[in-house]
This record gives C-alpha cells, structure tokens and sequence, in this order.
C-alpha cells in the first residue's frame, strides 16, 4: 500500500471527496481498483475560518512501486509501513510455570498480562481493587455519598485510575516498535469505537471503558491467564537479592521468579514497603495545581470560530504553557473537553481531583488541570517525600473543603485579587460530593500560588475568556504522576537492585497515561 501524508480537505466533504483527491494525487483513474483506509485524522483550526481535516491515507493499487518511482520527490508519499505485532518468544505448549505474576490491573498491568497470555506463560494477575463494576459502585458511592473504601475508588480496582477519565488514548512517546497500535487494535477487539485507530488524539471514556476493561480481562483468561481480585501484596518474597514470589495479606505466598510491579501512581504503602525491602527508589519531579473549569461553549468558539459545533470537530480541547518570573512553568494538564472534575482520594481525610469525560463529551463544562512543575529540591528528605509532599497539600484541601470531601474551590476573579470567595457564580461545578467557596491559598505553596495568579492572564490572551470572572477553580491536582522512580535497567528492563523484579508503568515512573502505561506493558512482557 502506499501511505500519503497531508492530505488536507474542508470541513464538510464528503467519502467521495476523499477518494477522489487520493485518486487525482496518485493519477489512478475513477475505474482503476483501489481500496482506501484512513490511517489517521486530524484537525488544521489555526485558521478559525478555513478549518480543515489533514488525513494520512493507505491505498492499496497494484501500480504501487510504478507510482513510488515516479513520484519520488514527493515527501509525502511513500510505502505504507508494516506496524504488525510479532511476539519474540512462545511457551512451549506443555508450559507449567512457575507463572509470572503481574501485579496491578492498570492498562500497564492489562496489556503486560495480555501479552504474556497471548506467548502461553498463563501469567498470574493480582488486583488489590475489585472488579471494574462493583469498583464503579464504590466509586459512585464516595462521589454521592462522599463514603470512601481505601481499597476501590477512582485508584484502585480494575482498570487502573485511567478508567475514571477522560480515556485518552494518544501519547507522545517513541513507538518504533507500533506497540500503540497493538494496543489500539486490541481496544477495538474488545469492543471499543473503530474510530480510536484513525482520529486525531482517540478517547474512549469511563462507561465504554468498563466494558471493554471486561472484555480484556475475558481474554487474558481464555488464554490461561488467572486473575484475583482484592488480592493485596504485602511483601516481595526476596532470596539473595533476587525475587522469589510474594506474599498476599491474606497471608498466601506464590513462589514464581519474575514479577511485574505495574501498581500505578497512587500505591503509596507498596513503595513504602518495596523501599524497606531495599528495592531502589528515587524521588522525581511532577507536578501540582488546581482544575479549572469554563462553559465548554466558549473553549468551542475560542477554538473553531463560526465553526463550533460541527460534528467532524467535536468539543474543542487546548493546550497552555507559561513560563513563570519566578522560574515555574504552569501548564494545562488532562485537558477534558464537555467533562467533569471528580473526586480522586484514595487515602481518608484528604481531598484529590481530576478530570474525566464520557466518549460523547456533552457535559456543559470544560475542566482542565493548571498545574505548577516541581523537582525533589523543593521536597528534600528522601525517596518518598514527594508523597509527603503531596499529602500536605491533600489534607490541607480536605480541611478547607470543610473536612467532609467537599473539595475547596474559587471564583478565578477572586483568586487573582487575592481575596477569599464566599459564592459561586455562573459556572456552576461538576465536583460531587460538592465545594465549598473559600481561599485557595491554603491549598498550594506561595511559589505554586504566585505561579498560577501570573499564568492564568497570561493563557487568558490565547484563550479569550479564560481568565473569566466566574470560571472556577477546584483544589487540589496532586496526581498528575508518580513522585518516585522505581530504577530499572534500560536493557533488562529488571530492577537495578532486584533481580526478576520488573517496574512498569505509570507508577514506577515510565510512563504518563493509558496508552504510554499500556505500551510499557507489553515491552515488559
């Protein structure tokens, strides 16, 4: 097939239009056979009056290598490569273990126990959470009745805290291999929109997400996979620096000699025992912030002018940088088009938020988290004093939420004047349990604070409207991602202090979001 690039056509066209452009690019005439498939579609609006859709095309004609050669000089055309999957190893069919044993049901988690299934290794999943519906009960239980189950909600269970988001399935790591479109396909497999393997930046969202998290987990278990929920691991079991299983809370111990730490960011108690146990950690940088929320109405127009509303476009997205006088950078994180900012605790007596959108983003706000970067100086005292660090500013929002998981939110006009809000105006907040209007202030350090007062005017002048008066913000965004890095060998992909241990994914600190976790995944396995 030959794969052309840049293919740009207006709003409204139609297959037919498509076809045709391909076919007079290529010379192929209208009876010639030939088979189109988009590869990939994406949105050119820096020109809100003549906003265009740029495809990336394979076509499949028997005058291939005649077209290559005699367009040579276009750089946009070229031989569609091969982003085929190859596994590099198969159990034996007799294979008996011992099973490798995957812990954490992320998406690294996931595709790390899918891939290992599909190579016959029968892996051994364990979840600390429940399944991904009876998790779902729980979580809707905290953000209703504001009851919170440290062990299922928005990060723990099956799924992984991906699963209560926006479902974003795009990443900007380096995939030589095409291991997103293995995952992509396989989420198209278990039952999500075809779609997601051609749009510019897919999204699945949360209630299309638990149905497919239920397929995949059917899968792994037709290939001789096992899966056990609330299946909490205490311990790695450790002989001569090398693992040799590990142990359950319940007390069981399963002896196997290779194991996949996929626990996400927020398994606070496993890094404190894997430190104990002298697995090497070491602090890293994240970041921390607020959500802020606008009418999706004007993130639209800001973005697709007369255009806002065209089927093709969808709800409009953005992405903000400032680089602060105090030397900050403030950013725009998890940006959830038509969503809703929702309740991400995990441990009692602390308030957590982040964003999520279902797949047709119809809700009436933009959220978006606007987050401050932050390195180990500004949180010295060892490996896990970004947890710390990030518990401070979580129980600091639970007290001026009023101690109820009401998280603590601020009109944007009265947090650039410094002045405490004492009402809520016309944006109206999707957190639930609820918010309680107060001083931001108290939530973040003076340098994040300042920080975010210098950016939010600043984005205001690239997104009109942005620093509106009653735009709201909600504290705090502490997870955008793991504050330890799990050391691994870059070859081995092992622990450099624990052989046959294996740090994968978001929580380990190699990857930020579904599909980069989910790729970590399968290159573990």
């Amino acid at each position: 097939m030959i794969r052309i690039a840049e293919l740009a056509l207006p709003l409204g066209h139609s297959d037919a239009d498509l076809e045709a452009t391909v076919r007079r690019r290529l010379g192929l005439a209208a009876e010639e056979p030939a088979s189109l498939t988009i590869f990939k579609r994406s949105i050119d609006a820096r020109k809100r009056s003549a906003i265009r859709l740029v495809y990336i095309v394979d076509i499949a004609t028997a005058r291939e290598a005649e077209i290559l050669r005699c367009r040579a000089d276009d750089r946009h055309l070229l031989s569609t490569p091969d982003s085929s999957y190859r596994f590099v190893a198969q159990a034996p069919p007799d294979f008996d273990g011992p099973r490798p044993v995957v812990i954490g049901m992320g998406p690294c988690g996931l595709f790390a126990a899918l891939a290992l299934a599909e190579m016959g290794l029968r892996p051994l999943l364990l979840e600390r959470g429940k399944k991904v519906r009876e998790r779902t009960v729980d979580t809707f239980g905290f953000w209703r009745k504001a009851i919170l189950d440290p062990e299922s909600n928005v990060q723990f269970g099956e799924g992984g805290a991906g699963t209560f988001s926006d479902g974003k399935l795009y990443s900007q790591v380096r995939d030589p291999r095409h291991l997103g479109r293995k995952v992509l396909s396989d989420f198209v497999a278990a039952g999500a929109p075809e779609e997601i393997l051609w749009v510019h930046r897919p999204h699945i969202g949360t209630f299309k997400l638990v149905k497919v998290v239920e397929s995949l987990r059917a899968k792994i278990e037709s290939l001789g996979g096992e899966i056990r929920f609330q299946a909490r691991v205490e311990r790695l079991i450790l002989e001569n620096g090398e693992v040799r299983g590990v142990e359950l809370a319940s007390g069981e111990r399963v002896r196997t000699g290779h194991v996949v730490l996929a626990v996400g960011h927020s398994a606070r108690d496993t890094f404190r025992t894997l430190l104990d146990q002298g697995v090497a950690i070491e602090s890293k940088p994240f970041s921390i912030g607020f959500r802020i929320e606008h009418p999706q109405a004007i993130i639209d127009r800001c973005r697709y002018g007369e255009s806002a509303g065209h089927a093709a476009l969808g709800a409009a997205d953005y992405r903000l940088v400032h680089h602060g006088s105090n030397g900050r950078t403030v950013y725009s994180f998890c940006m959830c088009p038509g969503g809703t900012v929702v309740a991400a605790a995990s441990e009692p007596g602390r308030v957590v938020t982040n964003g999520m959108s279902q797949y047709d983003r119809s809700e009436h706000n933009a959220n978006s988290g606007i987050v401050v970067g932050i390195t180990p100086a500004d949180y010295p005292g060892g490996p896990l004093a970004g947890i710390e660090f990030q518990r401070r500013w979580e129980a600091a929002a639970f007290v001026a939420g009023g101690s109820n998981y009401n998280a603590p939110a601020q009109r944007v006009e009265d947090f650039l004047a410094g002045r405490p809000s004492t009402h809520l105006g016309s944006v109206l907040p999707s957190y639930t349990p609820g918010v309680q209007p107060t001083d931001l202030s108290t939530c973040l350090p003076d340098w994040a604070i300042a920080a975010i007062r210098e950016a939010i005017p600043a984005f205001d002048r690239k997104i009109p409207g942005f620093a509106m008066a009653d735009a709201l913000l909600t504290g705090v965004e502490s997870r955008t991602s793991a504050p330890i890095s799990i050391r691994r060998d870059g070859r081995t992909l092992q622990s450099v202090s624990t052989a046959g241990l294996f740090p994968a994914g978001e929580g380990a600190g190699y990857a930020g979001g579904i599909l980069s976790a989910a790729i970590d995944g399968i290159q573990i396995a």
